[in-house]
């Protein structure tokens, strides 16, 4: 990579150092590199390196078991021979370079094999001189990762960090610092995350989430950006016109859903400049992800077809799907007749000559409510796998568990050893036996902690650290991963960095002391008030309860006007999950927290978010009392109930433009830029904007549902779709209190369609304080909770 270089060592292992050429330079803390104390530091590395390597042979010849972090295994050299280098750790050093580019040089990137064990990674080092010993590049990062954390005290979140409080000298490390994985799947996003999170990001934009994710633990990755590509090739050879193809193929905020066999075609067509575009992308993600030793998991074939495939195939047998919340589903090929597996040979050929090489392919056969029709289920399922054997030999099969799937017929039909589940439900109900369920299936333990991308604070954080451990341990344990599949991204950091922990814990986490550690680090340095709003957080949204939900409640801001709403979502919960004390208390303590931590990223979002949510909170307090004056006929209560409601939205809005993760003008910007012309660049930003409010079309978000399934407080969102919407509601019943009429009925899927097909532009860029609109809203609460 530029600026670096792989230079062999004394061992003759690679490490991966600065290169003499970079332009970077060291602190000036630090000694200079042909300085008496830089020679004796480079010596002392050399010779540690030199012993270690002595060591690793040593035990190779006389049989004894290799010391952790050594080089020995069953494939190294004998002595004498020339060292093979265990993988390149240039991506790594390239990855550090972009997460830490003033503080790069001072780390040291030592590959080792994989041992038995699995993936491991060590940390040694003095003040300004790290050493990361790691067994893959994303190992690697996951060790620098480890490091920042529990050695620097600095936090790289998703979203938010702290790494502008790091010191010019990087701390010393107290001894060796080892860590290995618990579990060898460490999996990550769900099917949906593309179209919640951004359809229409850029490389840059993965880049980062990748090194991320290799930071946090992370070894497998679900792709699916550019999957139309394969079946858009393929079909072509099963009597498709390319122009009918990109009829029926979705448009990206929505292929998610397409993929699973819920719907085709919605916001094309789809031009033939972004397939090709999307395949770049997803190509260039999967060959970064493999750079880092980490795996691609890409989308395999199951049996999904165009409208008429019998027609200009002979011989192939489709079961009509019928419909999926108001969509027509495609029809499914019956992947035991004779076509089926011609089909998945071109599906897989194209996919693999575009995207590379995977062992890991992500399929859902009959996903929520999908028709076997009179196909065997155990009889298709095992030609599926076998399609997928004959394409990529070894090769897993990855599932998602939710609802009643997999079921014991699907499993019935296949080879159990060749699955992973990864496991949507884990953390939601109680009393779940997965090895008796899925009859000793390997499976992930999972969490679905966000849907839709809504802007809530939470997660079931204790079930975490109770049960994954406790389930591992089981004697019968079939648990061999950690799956983190929230619907969308980018939010919650808390819950991110805990989940992705577990699988590098040795033991059971201490939930309390884990979030007290989460406080000092998320803002670079030890706060009274810091530790105090990360506790009043654990005690309220992170410490929710299982047995029905996973998530916390929704925005009753973003809700459509009701005076009985209980939620914006059809499908979340209808009441808080947590007291909403503790978030206020939490703002309260954020705003104490000491000038010196405010000025990073990680608590400039946090105090909006905090914010938001608190003053979010305070609607399902309001909403009945706004019922009860219109109950109660008492145009002034009414009248009072509904300016504060107003006010509140309005200081919603403003609080939310404060950062630019709460923006949707940069959501609307980037889809329009992917677009081959003007009538596609407005088809694409009707699927970006359609996607936050209407979903769909009128009968699959009405009768269907989806309206505001995706509801986030965003700005722009909040000012233009959501404050309108109840404006315009409280003064039909403010009309109607005055006359003694009933409300007139509004059509709110005209009003949301209208602002989904419109091309009104938003500011990508953030304006205003997040301190001092943070502080405004705790104001504006305490007033509403003084009496009168």
């Amino acid at each position: 990579m530029a600026g670096t270089f792989p230079s062999p060592g004394p061992t003759g292992a690679s490490v991966s150092r600065p290169s003499a050429g970079s332009s970077r330079r060291r602190p000036p803390s630090r000694p200079p590199a042909g300085s008496p104390t830089g020679r004796r530091r480079r010596l002392r590395r050399r010779i540690a390196l030199a012993v270690t390597v002595l060591v690793a042979v040593t035990a190779a010849v006389s049989g004894a078991p290799p010391l952790p972090g050594t080089t020995a295994s069953a494939s190294s050299p004998a002595p004498g021979s020339p060292a093979a280098e265990p993988f390149d750790a240039s991506p790594a050093r390239a990855g550090l370079e972009r997460l830490l580019p003033s503080h790069a040089t001072q780390f040291t990137l030592v590959p080792v094999r994989e041992s038995e064990a699995g993936a491991s990674f060590s940390l040694t080092g003095g003040a300004g001189d790290i050493v990361v010993r790691g067994t893959s590049p994303a190992t690697l990062l996951t060790g620098v990762g480890w490091y920042l954390k529990q050695i620097a005290g600095v936090d790289v979140g998703w979203p938010g960090d702290s790494l502008g409080r790091l010191p010019g000298t990087l701390p010393a490390v107290s001894g060796t610092v080892t860590r290995s994985a618990a579990v060898p799947h460490r999996y990550a996003l769900n099917d949906t995350d593309e179209g919640y999170s951004g359809p229409y990001r850029d490389f840059a934009s993965y880049e980062r989430e990748i090194d991320l994710m290799a930071l946090h633990g992370v070894n497998e990755v679900f792709v699916p950006t550019g999957a139309e590509y394969p079946y858009y090739r393929a079909l072509q050879d099963f009597g498709y016109e390319a122009e009918e193809l990109r009829r029926w193929i979705p448009a990206p905020a929505h292929q998610g859903w397409w993929l699973l066999q819920n719907l085709s075609g919605f916001a094309g067509p789809v031009s033939e400049q972004l397939i090709e575009a999307r395949a770049a992308l997803g190509a260039r993600i999967a060959r970064h992800l493999r750079s880092l030793g980490m795996t691609p998991v890409l989308p395999g074939y199951f049996g999904t077809v165009p409208p008429d495939f019998t027609a200009r195939n002979p011989g192939a047998h489709t079961v009509p799907q019928g419909r999926w919340v108001g969509f027509g589903r495609p029809d499914w090929l019956d992947p035991t007749g004779p076509v089926f597996a011609r089909l998945a040979a071109v599906y897989y050929r194209h996919q693999r000559q575009r995207f590379g090489d995977s062992d890991m392919f992500k399929m859902d056969l009959l996903h929520e409510g999908g028709a076997p029709g009179t196909v065997d289920v155990s009889a298709a399922a095992g030609a599926v796998q076998r399609a997928l054997e004959a394409a990529r030999p070894g090769a897993t099969w990855v599932m998602l568990g939710w609802q009643l799937n997999p079921t014991p017929a699907l499993l019935h039909g296949v080879d159990r050893r060749r699955l992973l589940i990864v496991d949507g439900l884990s953390d939601r109900y109680d009393e779940l036996d997965r090895e008796t369920r899925w009859g000793g299936t390997p499976y992930a333990f999972g969490t679905i902690p966000n849907f839709g991308g809504h802007t809530s604070i939470g997660a079931n954080t204790g079930a975490w650290v109770s049960r994954f451990h406790a389930w591992l341990a089981k004697p019968d344990s079939a648990l061999r991963g950690i799956a983190y599949l929230p619907e969308a991204t980018g939010t919650n950091p808390a819950a991110f960095d805990l989940f992705t922990e577990l699988a590098w814990q040795p033991g059971p986490i201490d939930q309390q002391r884990w979030f007290a550690g989460y406080a000092a680090r998320r803002y670079g340095g030890a706060d009274r008030h810091a530790a105090a709003a990360w506790e009043a957080l654990r005690l309220g949204p992170y410490s929710m309860r299982t047995g029905s939900w996973s998530e916390p409640q929704d925005s009753l801001f973003a809700a459509r006007p009701s005076l009985t709403a209980s939620t914006a979502a059809r499908w979340s919960p209808k009441a808080m999950r947590y007291d909403a004390a503790t978030v206020e208390r939490a703002l309260a303590e954020l705003l104490r927290v000491a000038p010196r931590l405010r000025t990073t990223d990680a608590y400039r979002f946090d105090v909006v978010d905090v914010a938001r949510q608190a003053l979010t909170n305070r609607a399902r307090v309001l909403l009945p009392r706004i019922r009860a004056a219109y109950e109660a006929r008492d145009l002034d209560a009414f009248r009072a109930l509904v300016r504060e409601w107003g006010a509140a939205e309005e200081l919603l809005g403003r609080l939310v433009g404060s950062d630019r993760r709460f923006l949707v003008g940069p959501w609307i910007a980037a889809a329009r830029s992917w677009g081959a012309d003007p009538a596609e660049r407005d088809r694409l930003e009707y699927d970006a904007r359609s996607i936050l409010t209407t979903w769909a079309d009128r009968v699959p978000s009405e009768s269907g549902g989806l309206h505001d399934y995706a509801n986030r407080e965003w700005s722009g969102l909040v000012r233009d779709v959501y404050a309108p919407r109840w404006a315009a509601y409280f003064a039909s019943l403010d009309r109607a209190l005055v006359n003694g009429t009933e409300p007139v009925a509004i059509d709110w899927f005209a009003r949301d369609d209208a602002w989904a097909r419109g091309h009104r532009s938003y500011p990508t860029l953030p304006s205003g304080d997040p301190f001092t609109l943070a502080a405004e809203v705790s104001r504006a609460l305490a007033e509403a909770s003084t009496p009168a």
